[in-house]
C-alpha cells in the first residue's frame, strides 16, 4: 500500500503519516524559480510620495504572493526602465537561475508597449489578444530558452490571468495530482451582464448557499479584487442571467472549504 502517492501536498496530516511508517524524509519537487517583473515608468514604490502622473507599483506583489501561494519561489524585479534595450539586456542579466519569467504591463495595443516590443523581436514570443474579461491581452513563449508569460498591466487583468493561465501551470510544474482551484456551482444572488464573445471571471463572494458579485468588472476595481473570495465564470455565449440561476465558480484564497 502507498501512503503518500507522488504529487501529494504535504501538510501536517501528511508529514505526521510519513513519521508514522517510519520515513524520517520524503523526496519533493522543487519550487519553480519565478521572476517577478512589472512594467511601466509611471510606477514607484509604495510608502514614497507620488508626483503627478504616478501611480504606486502593486503588481509585483501581488503576484509574486500568488507565485508562493501556488508553491513557486518568486523574486522580483522592480522598475525595469520604458527603453526596448535596457529591459532586454536586464531581463537577460537575471535569467540563468529563473524557471519562467511572469511580466505585466506593456502588452496592450498602444504605440509603445516595452515588454511587447522588446520580446515581440526575438521571434520566440507570441502575442495575443484572448476571448476573456479581465485580461484580454496576453504573451507566452521563451527567452534564451526560459518559459515567459506576460500578463496585462491592469491589477486585476493580472490576478484573474494568472489564476487562469499561470497557477495551474506551476502547479502541473510540481506534479501536484489537483492542480486546479476547486469548483462548484451556485445560484447567483442578483442578475448580472456579461459581454458577448468573451468568457468573463466576475470577482464574487460565496456564503456557501449563494454567490453574490462583488463590485463591477473593471479591470483597476483591486479594493473589490481584495473583498472577493471565488471568482464567478461566465461563458462566452451568456449575456445575461437572472438572479438564481446556477454559475461555475472557482473559489480562491480565502473561500469556504
Amino acid at each position: 500500500m502507498v501512503a503518500l502517492p507522488a504529487g501529494t501536498v504535504l501538510g501536517p496530516s501528511q508529514l505526521g503519516l510519513a513519521a508514522s511508517v517510519g520515513r524520517a524524509s520524503v523526496l519533493v519537487a522543487r519550487r519553480p524559480r519565478v521572476l517577478v517583473l512589472s512594467t511601466g515608468s509611471e510606477l514607484v514604490a509604495p510608502g514614497t510620495p507620488l508626483a503627478p502622473g504616478q501611480i504606486y507599483e502593486s503588481n509585483s506583489l501581488l503576484l509574486a504572493a500568488a507565485v508562493d501561494a501556488a508553491g513557486g519561489e518568486a523574486r522580483t524585479l522592480h522598475f525595469v526602465p520604458d527603453d526596448v534595450d535596457q529591459f532586454l539586456a536586464t531581463v537577460r542579466a537575471e535569467l540563468a537561475d529563473a524557471d519562467l519569467l511572469l511580466t505585466s504591463g506593456g502588452v496592450s495595443m498602444g504605440a509603445y508597449e516595452v515588454v511587447k516590443d522588446a520580446l515581440g523581436a526575438l521571434g520566440t514570443v507570441d502575442f495575443v489578444k484572448v476571448a476573456v474579461q479581465p485580461g484580454g491581452p496576453q504573451g507566452s513563449g521563451t527567452v534564451d530558452g526560459v518559459p515567459v508569460v506576460t500578463l496585462p498591466g491592469n491589477p486585476v487583468s493580472s490576478s484573474v490571468s494568472f489564476e487562469v493561465f499561470v497557477r495551474p501551470a506551476l502547479r502541473r510544474a510540481l506534479g501536484i495530482r489537483q492542480p486546479e482551484r476547486l469548483s462548484t456551482t451556485a445560484p447567483l444572488a442578483g442578475p448580472l451582464t456579461s459581454p458577448a464573445g468573451r468568457r468573463q471571471y466576475l470577482r464574487g463572494s460565496f456564503d456557501g448557499a449563494q454567490v453574490s458579485l462583488v463590485g463591477g468588472p473593471g479591470s483597476h476595481l483591486v479594493a473589490h479584487l481584495a473583498r472577493a473570495d471565488c471568482l464567478v465564470v461566465v461563458p462566452e455565449d451568456v449575456t445575461s442571467l437572472p438572479a438564481g440561476s446556477e454559475v461555475q465558480i472557482l473559489l480562491v484564497e480565502g473561500a469556504l472549504r
